[in-house]
């Protein structure tokens, strides 16, 4: 039990220091007339995977475990943000991570007696959204620009005009960065669900209750 309480964390740590790594490096692709460059890093692809740990724990563990979970990648977040990055990106990734996950964990308990695709799927999708809204306006919208500059920093907000996506009606850069980040979440909610329903095989569900998928 705790070998795999202890994998458990392992993996949320990993994931979270992959994500923070891999932030730094551009995708240098195109789609059609997309620029991918301009819109996503491979870290957008590494970080979905968070929710697949936190859930796999939650239904393993429970909730009360899972948060532990949480906690550890939570810290490993920050420390490695203000390391990486400023002390803004720092406030706007961990604030985004700690309660999309606390999110996603009480969507999921919620809904344990669904079909077993129901809670990764949708707990994943919701939390997404709160992720990419919490993490993309705190770190470069403008009504947030107080958290570089009431620490002495230059605004790093990304308010400059930019085509939606590359291709649409023009926005504020940080809201098409948004955008992209968080289509890559969708398709990668749905595609976590084959690793889900493999491992949910093996890690048997421990609270799971007499009508339990």
């Amino acid at each position: 039990m705790f070998a795999r309480f202890a994998a458990a964390v392992a993996a949320m740590v990993a994931v979270v220091a992959a994500s923070n790594f891999l932030v730094q490096f551009p995708v240098q692709a195109r789609l059609g007339p997309i620029e991918l460059a301009d819109l996503l890093t491979w870290g957008a692809f590494t970080y979905p995977v968070a929710f697949l740990v936190t859930d796999l724990t939650n239904r393993h563990f429970g909730p009360g475990r899972a948060r532990v979970v949480v906690v550890a990648g939570f810290a490993v977040a920050v420390v490695l943000s203000i390391w990486l990055a400023t002390p803004r990106i720092a406030i706007a990734s961990g604030t985004a991570f700690l309660l999309a996950q606390f999110l996603d964990i009480s969507i999921f308990d919620r809904l344990r007696l669904k079909p077993w695709w129901h809670a990764p799927l949708f707990s994943s999708l919701v939390s997404s959204a709160l992720d990419t809204a919490l993490f993309f306006s705190l770190a470069f919208a403008a009504p947030f620009a107080v958290l570089d500059t009431g620490l002495g920093r230059a605004d790093g907000s990304l308010t400059f005009p930019a085509p939606l996506l590359g291709v649409g009606p023009e926005v504020d850069l940080w809201v098409s960065l948004a955008a992209g980040d968080f289509l890559v979440k969708l398709v990668l909610a749905a595609l976590c669900l084959a690793p889900y329903g493999a491992l949910r095989r093996v890690l048997a569900d421990r609270f799971a209750r007499p009508a339990a998928a």
